[in-house]
């Protein structure tokens, strides 16, 4: 499949999906435990390895259905060092399961990919803290150092970017990004936002973007938003600004709460797939460059066959 293969396919402006929630499917949907919602800890068990090939390969096959792209996002959001510590990883053991995280993902494009379904490798990096409580706060240089390690293991391993998931604040997203160009990596930022559209750390979207490409030279290929419902953010978007438009991808959360809400959610709030489906279109109509598409918490492969079905009419 190497023939179909560029470096990031994405980059064209074609249509590319990327998975849902992954840990809220696992949990509620597989009943699996994931402490710290660290899906990278399943691939200590021959079944939680399966489980996860399962999840994957379920949105590889939506991607082929519609021969649309498809963006394999490694299951290491939890797999840096502070939270790999917290589960009892050694160091060792930490980037051995990083590598396993790419490696099968490698596998399943070698499975799935064909000519109409490019497929890219992308190794995810989350924040430091807990995504939503910001407790502490890293300065640029903490954060390229706290995260050179795992961005290095994902170049290593031969995955074809990094993406940093559920950034907070534009210190740490900056510091991925420095990261990922000394282990030269490409890298994609997706920031989340309140349910006011603005940051964790109050700070508006269109700011945090200039700060990131400011202090980076625009070395970011693109930003996503995630981890939010589309009604959170709807409005930031209707406001004018460059900015807008290196914003490529949306990986929405399928609920309409608050971070608040879902972390004190005892059961899964799915939302309407449908409706999510529309609020995506509607999205796409206010950005020109926007090609990614999947979800976020409690979105699963429902959520993203109707995206795929809504952005391609």
């Amino acid at each position: 499949m190497a023939k179909y293969r560029k470096r990031l396919p994405q980059l064209s402006g074609e249509l590319f999906l990327t998975d849902g929630g992954i840990e809220t499917t696992l949990i509620f949907h597989e009943g699996l435990d994931l402490p710290y919602f660290a899906a990278f800890d399943l691939f200590k068990q021959a079944a939680g390895q399966a489980a996860l090939r399962k999840y994957f390969q379920t949105y590889a096959e939506i991607a082929r259905k519609h021969s649309v792209g498809f963006i394999l996002e490694s299951a290491t959001w939890r797999a840096s060092a502070d939270w790999g510590a917290k589960l009892g990883y050694s160091t060792d053991a930490l980037a051995a399961a990083n590598r396993q995280a790419i490696a099968m993902l490698r596998e399943i494009r070698d499975e799935f990919e064909n000519e109409r379904t490019p497929m890219v490798v992308s190794g995810c990096i989350g924040p430091r803290g807990d995504g939503y409580n910001l407790a502490s706060f890293m300065s640029e240089a903490e954060a390229e150092s706290y995260h050179r390690i795992q961005a290095q293991i994902f170049s290593d391993a031969d995955a074809d970017m990094v993406t940093a998931i559920t950034m907070t604040y534009p210190e740490e997203a900056i510091g991925v990004v420095r990261a990922a160009q000394a282990a030269a990596m490409p890298v994609g930022i997706s920031f989340t936002v309140e349910t006011d559209g603005r940051l964790p750390n109050g700070q508006a979207l269109a700011d945090a973007i200039a700060q990131v490409d400011g202090a980076t030279g625009n070395a970011p290929v693109y930003y996503m938003i995630n981890c939010a419902h589309p009604s959170h953010f709807a409005d930031v978007l209707e406001t004018g600004g460059a900015w807008r438009s290196r914003i490529h991808g949306i990986r929405a959360n399928a609920s309409i709460k608050s971070h608040k809400e879902l972390d004190e959610a005892t059961s899964l709030d799915a939302g309407d797939p449908i409706d999510l489906a529309k609020r995506y279109r509607e999205c796409k109509t206010r950005l020109s460059h926007l090609n990614v598409f999947g979800g976020c918490c409690g979105t699963d492969h429902r959520h993203v066959d109707a995206i795929c079905q809504a952005v391609l009419s």
